[in-house]
């Protein structure tokens, strides 16, 4: 219609239309007095779900997912004169468009020789808004001030403004003034300032640039010319404008810990039902620790990053003697990807499920010291079908020592251990410890093929941290109801599901797995702190785990592809997830003092020939210290060093080229 003119040019027909349309149209008519909220009402005595760490520090705030609408008597009238003031000083004198300021911004434009200011009224803006799209058209432009003439015949100028307030864009995911006051300032509406009012008043005119959380300086100077256009009009005096200038105004910052919050967010519904979220009133203590919680996030987006960008990864960190969730990170990158991979995901944890058999196997009787053969051998699946499992790289080292198969994370002797043990039975001693699984499962259970949360993994090494005590994960410590002024308490929960015996004897094979097994890597932390842990990597390298735990703190880590695929030889639980435990823990346990694990009462400690299992003789040429379930521990002396019976050599054991580990299977 107007193509190949000018700008100058275009907007001349578009004063001249709008001036034409006013004349013809503008007739006066009732105002309507139907409701016009498209929200639910505010409630008057709302305020967030506060979050605090477990030190009182402010962690972040759950705010309702709804949009809320304020009534114009709860928006302070000096915010209603500031951005009259600032969008449009003749709002109360035109009726929809103002030709003045339509003129007046055209003067500018044939001065600048291009379309610098659009001479849009409060009731244009809130059209636009509401009803159409952003391009700049005449025929947009005119559309619009058609609907705003008819809107202030139809609306008081007071319902406009209230409109005008409950449908504007107020920048970080705020629409209208309940929403913009809650997430700036943590307030309703009516409790706001004359300096957060001012702040708040140059928003509009570019949300994304003048919002209160963006370039401090670009923010103060927006406020300024509110303030300044305010005094202009009178609306306050020089001596207010310097004093609100000078005033200084604290925001409500983001959340931090944004996966942490996010799970409290979760047993907040779990507990209370979804409308807990939008009736608010609660300040909730939680587990985690603010300071490990900033740690583990950084270490865990720059660990993964290191390794790939593409990876996404998880930590759990806990205090084992209240399973107090000192720390949780879901992801790399919340704002990218909230999905929590550390509560939600279930993965395959590979040789990370290990310990858990060798726990039960000391349960019944077995001992660090008892040798096993890994052979291979093939087990019948029925169907015609046989299953043969292999050691990662399909190497074989004959007889090791229950300790050495563990260190070296060996899969044949772990599967011949499932075995001596029972599928059945160790099903139901893992969902003791914390993991739960399948009922109808087979020996691939020893090769980590049931998936499972790093959460649930993490809680299922507390009883090896805890001398046999589990502990339940502990988000949430306490829940103060500002409503109804009550607090609720959440204890710790801690059940006895493993003997203090073979907890201990179990951690003490584990130390070997960061002194010369899959993890040595961290031998020289393991020798500074005493510390246990285990790897975890998943058939053609999708999964990469490792937990690991000293006495206070325990910490799992995976890290892998959302889509499962192969990362490559080489990712490999102590490659990749074991550096980002190291890294994370070091800091973590740096203000507590080194301690032991304690050794229960029964326990018993016995010098043995490790080649055959007996107590050394003074002839025998190697010589070590073992850990035994009292009643475990062998009687009789080493019979190739002079004891009575003879039992078979175990040869040395060269170390590995890589893990030990890995699902390799046949069949």
């Amino acid at each position: 219609m107007v193509s190949g003119l000018s700008s100058t040019s275009k907007h001349l027909i578009y004063c001249a239309s709008v001036a034409l349309f006013l004349i013809l149209t503008l007739v006066s008519s009732a105002r309507a007095q139907e409701k016009f909220a498209t929200h639910p009402l505010l409630s008057s005595g709302y305020s967030s779900i506060k979050i605090f760490d477990r030190q009182g520090r402010f962690a972040g705030r759950i705010l309702p997912e709804k949009r809320y609408w304020v009534s114009i008597d709860r928006i302070p009238a000096f915010l209603q004169k500031a951005v009259v003031a600032v969008e449009d000083a003749r709002f109360y004198e035109h009726s929809g468009i103002d030709i003045r300021g339509i003129a007046r911004a055209l003067v500018k434009d044939v001065v600048k020789g291009k379309l610098v200011e659009g001479g849009s009224t409060i009731t244009q803006q809130l059209i636009k808004n509401k009803y159409l799209s952003g391009e700049k058209t005449i025929d947009r432009k005119i559309e619009e001030a058609r609907m705003a003439m008819e809107f202030e015949k139809k609306y008081t100028k007071k319902q406009i403004l209230e409109m005008y307030f409950n449908e504007i864009y107020y920048g970080n995911g705020a629409w209208g003034i309940a929403q913009a006051a809650r997430l700036y300032f943590d307030k309703n509406p009516e409790e706001l300032t004359e300096a957060e009012c001012s702040l708040l008043a140059g928003v509009p005119k570019n949300p994304g640039r003048y919002n209160p959380l963006g370039d401090p300086s670009k923010v103060a100077m927006r406020r300024d010319v509110v303030l300044k256009r305010m005094a202009e009009l009178k609306m306050i005096t020089p001596r207010q404008r310097q004093k609100l200038r000078a005033q200084r105004v604290t925001f409500t910052q983001p959340g931090q810990a944004p996966y942490y919050l996010a799970h409290i967010k979760s047993k907040l519904i779990e507990r209370y039902g979804k409308e807990i979220i939008e009736q608010g009133g609660m300040e909730v203590t939680a587990a985690m620790d603010l300071n490990l919680q900033k740690l583990a996030e950084k270490t865990l987006r720059e660990g993964v990053k290191r390794v790939s960008p593409q990876l996404q990864g998880a930590l759990v960190s806990l205090d084992p003697a209240t399973g107090d969730v000192l720390a949780a990170v879901g992801g790399v990158d919340f704002t990218k990807s909230p999905y929590d991979r550390a509560f939600l995901a279930r993965r395959q944890p590979g040789s990370a499920i290990k310990p858990l058999i060798y726990a039960a196997a000391l349960e019944k009787g077995v001992t660090a010291s008892s040798i096993w053969d890994d052979t291979p051998v093939a087990y019948n699946r029925g169907n015609n079908q046989t299953w043969k499992p292999l050691n990662y790289g399909r190497e074989q080292y004959g007889e090791l020592t229950l300790r050495q198969a563990l260190a070296y994370s060996n899969n044949v002797i772990t599967v011949k251990v499932l075995e001596a043990v029972g599928v059945p039975y160790f099903v139901d001693f893992a969902r003791n410890m914390g993991l739960p699984l399948r009922q109808h499962n087979d020996l691939s259970l020893a090769l980590g093929t049931e998936e499972v949360t790093l959460h649930d993994l993490v809680q299922a090494y507390t009883p090896l941290a805890n001398g046999g005590l589990r502990s339940e994960p502990r988000t949430i410590i306490r829940i103060y109801d500002k409503n109804r002024r009550a607090w609720t308490q959440n204890p710790p929960s801690v059940t006895p599901v493993l003997s203090p015996a073979a907890a201990f004897v179990t951690t003490r094979m584990l130390k070997d797995v960061m002194v010369y097994g899959t993890a040595k890597s961290l031998k020289k932390l393991s020798q500074e702190r005493p510390s246990a842990g285990k790897t975890g990597t998943t058939d053609d390298y999708r999964d990469a785990w490792f937990v690991g735990y000293t006495p206070q703190v325990i910490t799992g880590v995976w890290v892998g592809y959302d889509k499962p695929r192969p990362g490559g030889k080489g990712f490999t639980g102590g490659a990749v997830a074991a550096p980002i435990w190291e890294q994370f823990m070091r800091p973590a346990l740096a203000s507590r003092q080194a301690v032991d694990f304690p050794k229960p009462d029964t326990v018993v400690s016995v010098t043995i020939d490790p080649a055959t299992g007996y107590l050394a003789t003074a002839d025998c040429p190697e010589k070590r210290d073992e850990f035994y379930v009292v009643g475990t521990e062998p009687t009789g002396y080493c019979p190739r060093h002079g004891g009575d019976a003879l039992k078979p050599q175990s040869p040395e054991l060269p170390p590995p080229d890589a893990e030990g580990e890995g699902a390799d299977i046949t069949l």
